[in-house]
């Protein structure tokens, strides 16, 4: 019975995270709410996602562009914080950070990253593996929006 409970526990935590409803993540109470559709594709922290390789030496760095070679840290974001579900890369001139976003079929997220290719009405969802962030792929969804 003890069993039973545990992995009926784990399997609620995991439900609630991967539904974006364990992210703690709350809209202000008086911020002024948007609507509006936006393009939502996803990300992971791998390198394919993020663009970093592995030097020689098991150090990551920037594979490509004009920092190609220049240290990376994984799993940091462009604001300094750590990327975990909920984190959105958004083009930070329409939605800086801190913008917290209602996703449908994702759950609540703020902008904490941004990309060179997320530019305008798109922003990218984190997930925790690859394999989640294809399954979700290209999206256009009606988002909430409180700045």
């Amino acid at each position: 019975m003890k069993h039973h409970m545990l992995r009926l526990s784990i399997i609620i935590l995991l439900w609630l995270a991967i539904g974006g409803c364990a992210t703690g993540i709350k809209p202000p109470n008086n911020a002024k709410r948007a609507e509006q559709t936006l393009l939502t594709t996803a990300y992971c922290d791998c390198g394919k996602c993020c663009n970093w390789k592995r030097k020689w030496t098991g150090k990551p760095v920037i594979a490509s562009g004009p920092n190609k070679g220049q240290p990376k840290k994984i799993g940091i974001t462009a604001s300094g914080a750590k990327a975990k579900p909920g984190t959105i890369a958004a083009d930070t001139r329409l939605y800086p950070f801190g913008t917290i976003m209602y996703i449908p079929g994702y759950g609540y997220g703020r902008v904490e990253d941004r990309g060179s290719a997320i530019q305008g009405q798109h922003i990218d969802l984190f997930f925790t593996s690859h394999q989640q962030a294809l399954n979700w792929g290209r999206k256009n969804k009606r988002v909430t929006i409180w700045r």
